[in-house]
């Protein structure tokens, strides 16, 4: 992409563009409004899971929709809506900065995804992208005040096992008794394959839930101290005075650069990161070839032999 062919191209917003906008911001506030509404108050350090918005009976137990699901699913829609706005009326020369940030987004993903996976994954670019949208803008939602999606190990242990059955699709392209084979190799190291293979996505899903969740702890932990500290030193200040909390000025906004922003961020990336790297790794490339070119020459000769 050539940024200086742009140079001062620009493209007004049309209706449509700024409704799309509104639509990607629009499920966050909507999470925003209902997070003002159904919060019970509370004093002092509050620490908890996520709030149980309504419970659906089924047979087996009851269906507890909680705020983590409500959040994913409104990071969802905004990612669908911001997309949709991206890539609106796409040219082939660019004429809009939008564009050139859509081809930006593009291009570092594919590479990201070839120089980690090689080029037999070069239809991977859009679900690692999906990871890193979905794992760094559910981390971002404290910003606003909201429960991270991502300090809920439910959600993140859905993702790890998703990716786990990629891996293993992958690991079994060479057939079920290939990848039999390679867990019993050595024999004697089998069990030890066994439980190698059952904790990736344990560990997956515990890594990346247990950033999050301790920024989030240590950021609360934080700002209630710092409030006591302010009361403890100008608690005898009178009115308003006495009991405004000083010390929360500006050092919480510091510390959520790291906890809110640099750690979700990375932690998004990790997650991305192994997902490439699992797999990749798990796949059987060269005897993958080699059989599928094997059966190719095979069935050519059947050919042959019929004709």
């Amino acid at each position: 992409m050539n940024v200086n062919k742009v140079k001062g191209a620009k493209r007004k917003l049309d209706a449509l563009d700024c409704l799309l906008i509104v639509l990607a911001a629009l499920p966050i506030v909507a999470c925003m409004v209902l997070k003002v509404l159904t919060n019970p108050a509370s004093d002092g350090i509050n620490i908890s899971g996520p709030l149980i918005y309504f419970t659906i009976p089924t047979p087996i137990q009851p269906l507890y929709v909680t705020e983590s699901q409500i959040n994913s699913l409104a990071v969802i829609l905004s990612v669908l809506f911001l997309c949709i706005f991206l890539t609106r009326g796409l040219k082939t020369r660019p004429d809009s900065t939008r564009q050139i940030v859509a081809e930006w987004i593009v291009e570092k993903t594919e590479s990201l995804v070839k120089s980690n996976m090689g080029t037999y994954f070069s239809s991977f670019p859009p679900f690692i992208a999906a990871i890193l949208a979905l794992s760094a803008l559910s981390s971002l939602l404290t910003l606003v005040g909201l429960f991270p999606p991502t300090s809920d190990l439910n959600v993140v242990a859905g993702w790890a096992i998703l990716v786990f059955i990629l891996i293993t699709y992958y690991k079994m392209k060479c057939g079920p008794l290939h990848y039999i084979k390679e867990m019993a190799s050595p024999v004697v190291m089998t069990p030890m394959n066994v439980i190698s293979e059952i904790a990736t996505p344990i560990s997956m899903s515990f890594r990346h839930y247990g950033n999050v969740l301790s920024g989030s702890v240590v950021s609360a932990l934080v700002g209630t101290a710092l409030q006591g500290l302010s009361l403890s030193i100008f608690g005898g200040l009178p009115g308003p005075f006495g009991s405004f909390p000083y010390f929360r000025i500006g050092i919480p906004a510091v510390l959520s650069l790291y906890f809110d922003i640099f750690s979700g961020c990375i932690q998004a990336f990790i997650f991305a990161m192994l997902t490439m790297l699992y797999i990749a790794n798990g796949f059987p490339e060269e005897l993958y070839f080699k059989r599928k070119q094997k059966k190719n020459n095979k069935n050519d000769l059947i050919k042959s032999e019929v004709n």
